[in-house]
């Protein structure tokens, strides 16, 4: 299981997981990606119960990139202890994932290949998650408010573009 090799610190407090993840949020190695929509703690059984299930699903081809690490401690006192006595002992790790953050990329295989691999991989983790496709330039600024329509011919497949509301 992951771990980290040595930390500062034992024990570590707890934190908040407010807000949306600002780095990490794009599929960035792979060409799909597994991303996250709501804000947890991911255990590092749960990572590798998760990768576990895309190697297997992939029949051990292609690539795997996870992009969360488990590096914040999580301490627990024994059962049946009194309270007071100070922290307990570390018990285990595991990731602060915010929404938006991408958890796990693939390539090398075919779309429906990827697909089913990182929906059974979400179904091992604690939260919903979303299959994304890695997208280029042209169409991450055609996508924004504003923006321009690509400039390919591979583009016209019948389907009309939707206008925003800026362009009414």
């Amino acid at each position: 299981m992951l771990m980290p090799k040595r930390m500062k610190y034992r024990r570590a407090h707890r934190g908040d997981r407010a807000g949306m993840a600002t780095r990490g949020n794009t599929v960035a190695f792979g060409e799909f990606g597994l991303q996250a929509l709501e804000p947890a703690w991911v255990d590092s059984r749960q990572i590798e119960a998760a990768r576990r299930a895309i190697t297997h699903h992939m029949k051990r081809g292609g690539k795997v990139w996870i992009r969360i690490f488990p590096d914040k401690v999580v301490t627990a006192k024994p059962a049946e202890t009194r309270m007071g006595s100070g922290k307990g002992a570390p018990d285990h790790y595991v990731c602060v994932v915010r929404p938006g953050r991408m958890l796990f990329e693939v390539s090398g295989v075919s779309h429906e290949v990827a697909e089913e691999a990182l929906r059974l991989a979400g179904h091992k983790l604690p939260i919903q998650t979303r299959f994304m496709i890695k997208q280029n330039a042209a169409e991450i600024a055609a996508s924004l408010p504003g923006g321009a329509a690509p400039e390919s011919e591979d583009a016209g497949d019948g389907v009309p573009a939707q206008g925003n509301e800026y362009d009414r």
